[in-house]
């Protein structure tokens, strides 16, 4: 299970955000899962989570098509400010949830233990790569090559992620791992 230096390693302390035992101790999921949110923390992650915003309230606060959700991220759209994207943490089971700008639920992750090592292999790979790092606005389009490398590198992130939690790929549509691996170029 991904750790909380294993978090900062590539996202940096700053970006790690940990969870106050106050702040989860009325949430209804597993105990297990509290303390990873307290010990381990979330992750600022490229191109998936621009800002951690748990809530501090005991019922859950975003309400979504899956139901109401504990929320976990808060994103906003870069060409529409007032419309946000979340991660949400389903009460009782602890699945967690990519919401939508619209409430639209999309399935991660079955569990916090499994997102939170999603998220540290997607990072630490995203970080670490020249083709799929966030871009430096000089190269607009990537060259045969980079883009069958990035491709290449791509299908081994899923496949990786994949073997992290094979629920989070057992579809496309509404499921996020897939659908955001996929329109990575686009």
């Amino acid at each position: 299970m991904a750790t909380y230096d294993q978090l900062t390693e590539w996202a940096g302390p700053e970006h790690v955000t940990r969870a106050g035992r106050d702040v989860v101790a009325g949430w209804q999921i597993p105990e297990s899962m509290k303390t990873q949110l307290v010990e381990v923390g979330i992750p600022v992650a490229p191109r998936l989570i621009e800002r951690v915003a748990m809530q501090s309230e005991a019922d859950p606060v975003l309400h979504t098509s899956q139901g109401p959700l504990y929320r976990l991220t808060e994103d906003t759209d870069p060409y529409r400010p007032t419309e946000r994207s979340r991660f949400g943490l389903e009460p009782e089971t602890g699945a967690v949830y990519f919401v939508m700008p619209d409430g639209e639920a999309w399935f991660a992750n079955s569990g916090v233990g499994v997102w939170l090592d999603a998220l540290h292999l997607y990072g630490s790979c995203v970080t670490a790569s020249e083709l799929l790092g966030e871009p430096d606005g000089s190269e607009e389009y990537l060259s045969e090559d980079e883009e069958e490398r990035t491709f290449a590198e791509l299908n081994r992130l899923a496949e990786e992620l994949k073997e992290i939690d094979p629920a989070a790929f057992n579809g496309y549509e509404g499921f996020l791992w897939p659908a955001h691996l996929d329109r990575w170029l686009y």
